[in-house]
């Protein structure tokens, strides 16, 4: 999924001076995005405040949508680099079609996983016809240095591990989760897992004491270490936690979001993660006038055009970036 602002600044994110060492409780309300015509997304990272939850830097809550006379989403062909997409469904279908010749339909909980690498570009629609609701999740994870330069590729995996308990199904998205590993590549020590709750369910979810977490409400009400959390917003957890209380006031849907703290700064810009304003200018004029990330062949209209990158540069830790 792409970042459609127009008006898109350029961030510095990661590096462990954003990180908080301990267990916290902080609730992060989400900023209201236009995606395409006709859907809106809530947008909790980058949020004020709170730039990343280990390498996890970009994370959309959309639906649920009625989009039964509406196209749904239509996000035309876009570029990305230095980062990976997840996205994930709870409802309806969205169709992938990216430059390296994938051609995929994600249905609901299963895993579509982009790795941009060095450069890709990719669409993303509701087929035509489609199912009546759209409600997901569009997550990046940012690349380190180390790996950022990869070949770009496509994953989808209908089949992912589950961590069952009374009254939670847990879907391991990502990284492992109580001895349960997803088959989706990482580059960096993390977790995404997808909490199903029944209503009155109790439980004390294992957690790796090395990690930051935060929990991204996606239905129903549920109580995350004794604080609600209602759909759209996202509590960030810190580190220090061997273990996570959870409690569903109704049937709920959360997605538990975790790593190690991002070592590297990062600056990310529209839809693209590097590490020098610099780099991100170059991307923007490739993506404007040359061949770097390629062709997305089959989509039935115009491709992005990419916003202004700001006159001024970014200055991170008394340095210019």
């Amino acid at each position: 999924m792409s970042n459609l602002d127009r008006q898109a600044t350029l961030q510095v994110c990661g590096g462990r001076g954003f990180v908080v060492a301990e267990p916290v409780r902080e609730l992060l309300s989400p900023r209201h995005v236009q995606l395409g015509e006709s859907t809106q997304v809530r947008r909790l990272l980058p949020n004020l405040g709170r730039r990343m939850v280990g390498a996890w830097a970009f994370v959309d809550h959309y639906g649920p949508d009625d989009i039964a006379d509406e196209p749904g989403m239509q996000v035309p062909p876009h570029p990305h680099m230095g980062l990976q997409t997840v996205s994930w469904l709870h409802e309806g279908e969205v169709l992938h079609r990216d430059s390296t010749g994938s051609l995929q339909t994600i249905r609901p909980r299963e895993l579509g996983l982009m790795t941009s690498g060095r450069a890709i570009s990719h669409s993303e629609e509701s087929p035509r016809p489609h199912a009546r609701y759209l409600h997901g999740a569009q997550l990046w994870v940012a690349l380190p240095d180390a790996h950022r330069h990869v070949e770009p590729h496509f994953q989808h995996h209908a089949e992912l591990p589950h961590v069952t308990a009374p009254g939670l199904a847990a879907t391991v998205v990502l990284g492992a989760l109580d001895g349960a590993v997803s088959p989706g590549t990482t580059y960096t020590p993390l977790v995404g897992a997808d909490l199903a709750l029944t209503a009155g369910a109790e439980h004390r979810l294992p957690l790796d004491p090395d990690f930051e977490y935060a929990v991204l409400a996606m239905s129903g009400e549920a109580h995350v270490d004794d604080v609600p959390v209602l759909p759209g917003s996202m509590l960030y957890l810190g580190c220090g936690r061997t273990e996570l209380p959870l409690r569903a006031v109704s049937d709920a849907g959360l997605m538990l979001l975790g790593g190690e703290p991002f070592e590297e700064e990062i600056v990310m810009w529209w839809n693209f993660v590097g590490r020098t304003d610099e780099e991100i200018r170059e991307a923007r004029e490739d993506w404007m006038t040359g061949s770097r990330f390629g062709e997305v062949k089959g989509y039935d209209g115009d491709r992005l055009d990419a916003p202004e990158v700001p006159a001024t540069q970014l200055k991170a830790r008394g340095r210019v970036r």
